[in-house]
């Protein structure tokens, strides 16, 4: 099968012909229609692959069963489903207290490989890794059962893919790591597909007011058509004042940091009231350390949470962020502003490196 592979630092993702297995037990074969372009993606790319070459990224995916291995019972040839980077044993510590995210085996989709260590993919004998536990830039890919989720014959993949990282990170971080509430004031720093997925759960929650920060100003304006009231450009404003000015010196019910940057995890924190909440859902692939001061968390009441995949439960969310696109209350369409073929990925990792629309979707394989 044909698979785009990141095989070398500093060099660009090349189109290569590699070998799959068949699945395993409590494995599906999935033929790949469509998959988003995501900046952990970029990430992987700037960090050499984090030693996990050669690779294939690609986890915001959405496909069609091609095989299932033996014991599976969820799905069948032929259905559609969403793929889902975090796939849960079902059986561990976390998995029996509805925690699927912080499944053991779940965080296996860091090492590129499955939980026994090997491969469903190979090139003259070399092994492939499935980065971030999908490998979605591929024609076919092997996943556990778990990390499928069935869609209805009639859902287009193209539009949906966007639900498997985007709108679970982004929407899940409002509803289950924040449980933000109606009325509510919120702030969400980084406008890209993950940060206005962000600003769509909010408004879905009924928050009150939605400022939003992002020094691109075609985001920025993006953002009042998915539901933000407020816009401050960090490059000509400081935040902090902004924020301060428009919640009347309280501060924030919730500041989500979606960009991906340590230090706006310090400006969350300060902008947030107190008892308010800094959530952390951008991940700076620097590994850029924040200053906290636990006085100022102890008599101020504040706290940090930090979201996995928006705390979400694949199999229960997905579905939910499928009925409020349908109802027209999470748009999911205007969320794509580029779509590519395999071939030209990379110059979709250009868009995302830089800033250039919100979402890009390639179209891995003709459904």
């Amino acid at each position: 099968m044909k698979a785009a592979v990141f095989t070398q630092p500093n060099q660009p993702i090349n189109i290569q012909e590699i070998e799959i297995e068949e699945p395993r037990s409590r494995e599906v074969m999935v033929k790949v229609s469509h998959c988003g372009i995501c900046h952990s993606d970029l990430s992987m790319l700037d960090l050499g692959g984090a030693g996990q070459l050669p690779v294939i990224l690609g986890h915001e995916a959405a496909g069609t069963i091609e095989e299932v291995g033996r014991d599976v019972t969820s799905v069948s040839r032929g259905d559609k489903v969403m793929l889902t980077p975090l796939a849960f044993c079902g059986q561990c510590y976390w998995c029996s207290r509805a925690e699927p995210t912080a499944c053991v085996e779940a965080q296996s989709f860091t090492s590129g490989l499955r939980p026994d260590g090997t491969s469903p993919f190979s090139n003259q004998g070399q092994c492939v890794h499935r980065g971030l536990g999908v490998a979605g830039f591929s024609e076919k890919t092997i996943v556990p059962e778990s990390a499928v989720v069935k869609l209805d014959p009639d859902t287009p993949l193209d539009i949906a893919c966007v639900i498997g990282c985007a709108v679970q990170t982004g929407v899940g971080s409002v509803f289950n790591s924040a449980k933000v509430e109606v009325g509510s004031t919120v702030l969400v720093t980084g406008l890209g597909g993950i940060g206005i997925s962000i600003v769509q759960g909010a408004r879905i929650a009924g928050a009150e007011k939605i400022i939003v920060s992002d020094p691109v100003a075609e985001r920025r304006e993006a953002a009042l058509h998915f539901g933000a009231t407020h816009t401050i450009d960090p490059l000509n404003d400081e935040l902090l004042p902004k924020v301060m000015e428009k919640t009347a010196n309280i501060g924030v019910d919730y500041a989500f940091e979606a960009a991906g940057v340590a230090a706006l995890v310090d400006e969350c924190i300060n902008a947030s009231r107190i008892g308010g909440s800094t959530i952390i859902v951008g991940v700076d692939a620097t590994l850029a350390t924040v200053p906290i001061l636990p006085v100022m968390l102890a008599t101020m009441g504040k706290k940090i949470i930090g979201s996995l995949l928006g705390d979400c439960h694949p199999q229960r969310d997905i579905p939910r962020f499928v009925n409020l696109w349908k109802s027209g209350k999470l748009d999911l369409d205007g969320m794509i502003s580029h779509r590519i073929t395999l071939d030209e990925i990379n110059s979709g990792f250009e868009n995302v490196r830089e800033t250039r629309g919100i979402r890009t979707v390639v179209e891995v394989a003709s459904t």
